[in-house]
């Protein structure tokens, strides 16, 4: 049967990562600190963009997620950076005129480092969250809707809450539970913002980050800490997005009525499934798959488990694939990864889930976080050299 006509293909990436740190991002500072490797200009993006758009476009990748830089546009409180604004729809105009369907992301890791100094700290801060995200979205939509084939407002938004406040992996490296479920409560509160800002105009698609979740042995303890990430990574937001209740584990349960069925499209991010421990850890699943050097253990099959259980769970809502990628050295992997995750993809639309597209982690190699430029995602290297995956991708893009 395959995918059906119209389907979205697509590559997405982060402005990190395309372009380097913005110089007033806490991203640069968490860098300046040496708890980052320097991103410098990412992969050339900046002055490089037409170029990449032309390079999609002729492997028929005819959509691009790319993410709006807070900290570039909005360098300090209140005060925007006409040029960066002029700039950033230079970019829209070219990915436009080369075919390809720019989706804004307005945020995708990083944020502004006055942003995430303010009270509680950024999406932990109702005021922070309720007036200046808020701000940024409705000057975004303003900005650069016209020339946006859709909109992707948050990346990620449960493991940017688990990375900046309960591992302390990214800023402002906090490492507290309570704050964690405050930044979670947050990031949910923020796609309701943004949705009641966007709704109307181009499509608007959630990113969430979901995984199957598995214990690792037959334990009670690693069957009730499987339960706990569970209640983390699915039910806040499928409560959210079904039920429109605000239900974050450790916090009171809310009812937020407009999040009921919010966002054009449910859109997610897989990389592998989750398998937990008896001491409540996170380990690689199935255990016995090979590993890349992030450690995770890419497995088609949860691609799969994930597209089926959001078709039950939220009613037969259209689904899009956010981001997928293998991070490797490897390509005649990422290769064989790509054909067995589509093949996933044709199963689960034979079988009536509503795929709506999928976008390529990532089209051009770039900047990966705490790894910088160690783990290649890429299609295309930054020389901007196809790899045999580039034609996969264009196979199955233009069958």
């Amino acid at each position: 049967m395959g995918t059906p006509e119209g389907f979205i293909w697509g590559t997405t990436a982060s402005a990190t990562q395309n372009e380097g740190a913005a110089p007033a991002s806490d991203w640069a500072d968490w860098e300046r600190r040496g708890r980052a490797p320097r991103s410098g200009d990412g992969n050339g993006f900046a002055t490089r963009f037409a170029e990449d758009f032309r390079l999609y476009a002729a492997h028929g990748l005819t959509h691009h997620r790319l993410s709006i830089e807070w900290a570039r546009i909005e360098p300090a409180e209140g005060r925007r950076d006409d040029a960066a604004v002029e700039h950033c729809r230079a970019v829209l105009e070219a990915a436009r005129d080369a075919g390809v369907a720019p989706w804004l992301c307005l945020h995708h890791t990083s944020s502004p480092g006055w942003f995430t100094e303010l009270g509680e700290g950024a999406f932990r801060d109702d005021r922070a969250r309720s007036y200046h995200w808020a701000r940024h979205v409705a000057f975004c939509a303003e900005a650069f809707g016209d020339l946006a084939g859709g909109f992707q407002p948050i990346h990620e938004p449960t493991a940017y809450a688990s990375r900046a406040y309960l591992t302390g992996a990214h800023p402002p490296g906090d490492r507290d539970p309570e704050h964690f479920a405050q930044a979670l409560r947050g990031m949910v509160l923020a796609w309701r913002d943004a949705w009641r800002e966007l709704r109307g105009g181009p499509p608007v698609a959630t990113v969430l980050d979901l995984a199957p979740v598995f214990p690792i042995d037959d334990s009670v303890p690693a069957g009730r800490y499987a339960r706990a990430t569970e209640a983390v990574v699915w039910t806040t937001w499928v409560r959210a997005l079904r039920d429109g209740l605000l239900v974050v584990p450790g916090l009171p349960e809310v009812e937020v009525p407009d999040l009921r069925d919010s966002g054009d499209l449910v859109g997610f991010t897989y990389t592998a499934a989750l398998g937990v421990t008896r001491d409540g850890t996170v380990a690689p699943y199935p255990s016995n798959r090979r590993r890349t050097v992030l450690g995770d253990a890419p497995w088609p099959e949860g691609l799969g488990l994930v597209l089926r259980r959001l078709h039950e769970d939220l009613d037969g809502r259209p689904l899009l694939i956010a981001a997928l990628g293998l991070g490797t050295d490897d390509d005649a992997w990422r290769c064989e990864y790509l054909r067995e995750c589509i093949e996933v993809v044709d199963d689960a639309v034979a079988d009536g889930v509503d795929v709506r597209g999928l976008f390529h982690r990532t089209g051009v190699d770039g900047y990966e976080w705490l790894h910088g430029f160690t783990v290649p995602f890429g299609l295309f290297t930054r020389d901007r050299e196809p790899r045999p995956s580039a034609e996969v991708a264009r196979e199955y893009a233009t069958r």
